[in-house]
């Protein structure tokens, strides 16, 4: 086995980044308290070409060096926006033809191994607190909830793993469609 070295990986200038097809999603960041989970989150969505990332409430915006940390350079490819509530996020993604699934453990929601993502219309995904997850008035406005299988004690995953498990799993769906 031999690592491949940079050239080999064939990255994205930031111009071709902004160029390029995006995958039709956009992730909506509710309340989210880490500066180092919206890195890693924008990291996450340089990863697979996400659509954008919205910021909302008193989830922390780049430009910030704790951010910056973990997101390496994401926060310059990514487009995002800032939303004081994320009721509002919501209100305007589905005005403008979103689908939006919070991605939170809720009654009749969907398992991440059973989702399927619409072929023919933008996807957003809601992901809630670090400690009381999506907030109860924007799960009233949601579509539905999607859930992350899980068979341990915790039944919990830090939000920037969560977003890289739902990330992955819808877009590897989207790119079989």
């Amino acid at each position: 086995m031999r690592k491949l070295s940079m050239d080999e990986l064939g990255r994205k200038t930031v111009e071709e980044f902004k160029a390029a097809d995006k995958t039709p999603i956009v992730l909506v960041l509710d309340n989210i308290r880490s500066m180092h989970n919206v890195g890693s989150v924008f990291r996450t969505a340089d990863a697979f070409l996400v659509q954008g990332i919205i910021l909302c409430g008193y989830t922390p915006v780049p430009p910030h060096r704790d951010i910056n940390k973990t997101a390496l350079g994401a926060t310059e490819t990514v487009e995002w926006q800032y939303f004081d509530t994320t009721v509002s996020a919501v209100q305007e993604l589905k005005a403008a033809g979103y689908r939006v699934m919070a991605i939170e453990q809720a009654v009749n929601s969907y398992m991440l191994n059973s989702f399927t993502p619409p072929a023919d219309q933008p996807l957003a995904l809601v992901f809630g607190n670090e400690v009381s997850g999506v907030d109860g008035e924007v799960m009233k406005l949601v579509d539905g909830c999607i859930e992350i299988p899980q068979l341990g004690m915790k039944h919990s995953l830090n939000i920037s793993v969560s977003t890289g498990i739902v990330v992955w799993d819808i877009f590897v769906k989207l790119k079989k469609a």
